[in-house]
């Protein structure tokens, strides 16, 4: 009769549980049941939520290291610097390792291992720095930095045309601000063309662009700007994951959620459809969701919305980070398809009408009360709900996250820093580049200019050649008006008279 260990490999064997993930991706356990993920399903998005301390980060690091074992490059931003032990082999807590032993996930193929890491940090100082093009922001994610108005934005969306047009390359904030300058200086000249231009418009950008180097995202913007291939890397068949050090970008909100949208949005732009694939290209993790909603534009919303509607079709997988469903618009919770939910409390009404809504969310268990479920739910507890194989989200189950095969914690910096120097991405971008760009144009332009006094001169002349001109003309006007006087006339009265006597 086959040992019980054995019955498990049996199981894994014919469920393709989480470690054969062509058709499965095991990521939680409920009782004997496994709750599977499908990769097929994988990018239909998904909402990771629940309080604080009640094992989000765990989940998003077991879904990061599923992904990789599919195949799936991951990007992820890691708030607390706890994402960065992925990159170096589990086992390092006691509860980790009794888990595994309690669930037998040695018979589904669980091994404490590292996974392909590649670090980012928009300051160079974690990771490979992470820059972009200001032309490549646009006007709209850059006046939400800027906390721009709406006519504001509209100055701004003009100066990025006039920089079009006339081939002035905006890469860093010393572009914008110099093309900010020279098209004020000029305004007169571009009034007509583009619409007024008010010097109160620019003004609020100039203190906005202060503001923005003032709190360090001067940084973001430059060359080699990130290629989004170097997102998408696998090594020996495994996905890497992409991490973010978000810790120093975290004080600046603003910055931080421009940013992953602008990597969104840059996706969007440039991969291109494959429809519905067997497994997704790239898995993005918006930790922190609530911080773009809350004050985000219309605009930006609507944007937002409809790169989570059509992005699945590229491939990309969007899971959303963060303490309730209610943080996230309607219109893009009704996207989210993949649901992970861990402990909510519900102390005032408000609590309790987020509690409510986070229920009615999930299609229900007639085993359990959901809504009383999400408060008993324990640390690394979570109710689930994946879709099926139609697209249809499963009835929830309540199961406990798998535990990571990562470590669980940060890296020691001295193996972080080690490991991204040996990196040749780190290599490709650590070094700026600092090319002949719309500064520098403008610069030779000013340089070039006419000083006060050669302009004054030239006017002068110019008045000079005028008057010369109008004696010029009175000369000639004097002249034939007397060989008009002296010569034809005589002659016309001469023939017209002699035509008369013939008559």
């Amino acid at each position: 009769m086959p040992s019980a260990g054995a019955q498990r490999r049996k199981t894994f064997n014919q469920g393709h549980s989480m470690f054969d993930t062509q058709q499965r991706a095991f990521i939680a356990l409920s009782g004997e049941k496994q709750l599977c993920l499908l990769p097929g399903m994988a990018n239909r998005h998904g909402l990771i939520s629940g309080a604080t301390g009640t094992g989000k980060t765990v989940t998003v690091q077991t879904l990061a290291e599923t992904f990789s074992q599919m195949g799936v490059p991951v990007f992820a931003a890691d708030i607390k610097g706890d994402l960065s032990g992925v990159a170096a082999s589990g086992g390092n807590k006691e509860s980790v390792v009794k888990r595994v032993a309690a669930y037998h996930l040695g018979d589904f193929g669980f091994s404490f291992q590292a996974f392909p890491v590649q670090f980012w940090d928009v300051f160079g100082e974690l990771g490979a720095p992470v820059r972009a093009r200001v032309a490549d922001m646009g006007p709209l994610l850059l006046s939400r930095l800027l906390d721009l108005n709406e006519t504001q934005t509209a100055v701004l969306t003009i100066i990025f045309k006039i920089a079009h047009d006339e081939k002035l390359d905006l890469v860093d904030l010393k572009d914008l601000r110099a093309t900010l300058a020279y098209v004020l200086n000029n305004a007169r000249t571009y009034n007509a063309t583009y619409g007024r231009i008010a010097a109160a418009s620019v003004g609020a950008i100039q203190r906005g662009l202060a503001t923005l180097e003032h709190q360090g995202a001067e940084a973001f913007f430059g060359e080699p700007s990130l290629n989004i291939e170097d997102l998408l890397r696998t090594e020996s068949g495994q996905g890497v994951i992409n991490i973010l050090a978000a810790d120093r970008l975290m004080h600046s909100p603003k910055v931080y959620t421009s940013f992953l949208l602008w990597l969104l949005s840059a996706l969007y732009d440039r991969l291109p459809e494959i429809g519905d694939p067997e497994k997704p290209r790239l898995v993005f993790f918006f930790d922190e969701a609530h911080l773009f909603f809350n004050d985000a534009p219309k605009a930006l919303l609507e944007k937002m919305e409809q790169i989570a509607r059509l992005i699945r079709s590229k491939g990309v997988g969007i899971y959303f980070i963060s303490q309730s469903p209610g943080d996230i618009p309607d219109a893009i919770l009704g996207q989210l398809g993949n649901r992970v939910q861990h402990a909510l409390r519900a102390y005032t009404p408000n609590d309790q009408k987020k509690l409510k809504a986070a229920a009615g969310s999930f299609r229900a268990n007639p085993g359990f009360d959901t809504k009383q479920a999400i408060t008993e739910l324990g640390t690394g507890e979570a109710l689930v709900s994946f879709l099926d194989s139609d697209g249809a989200p499963h009835r929830v189950e309540r199961g406990f996250i798998l535990p990571p095969q990562g470590c669980i914690g940060p890296l020691a910096p001295a193996v972080r820093q080690a490991m991204l120097e040996a990196s040749p991405i780190y290599r490709l971008y650590s070094q700026a580049v600092d090319r002949r760009t719309a500064h520098e144009i403008l610069d030779e332009r000013l340089r070039n200019a006419p000083t006060e006094k050669e302009l004054a001169a030239r006017e002068k002349a110019r008045l000079a050649a005028e008057k010369q001109q109008q004696r010029e003309a009175e000369r000639h006007r004097r002249y034939w008006g007397g060989v008009i006087k002296s010569v034809l006339v005589p002659v016309a009265r001469q023939v017209i008279s002699s035509f008369f006597k013939k008559r």
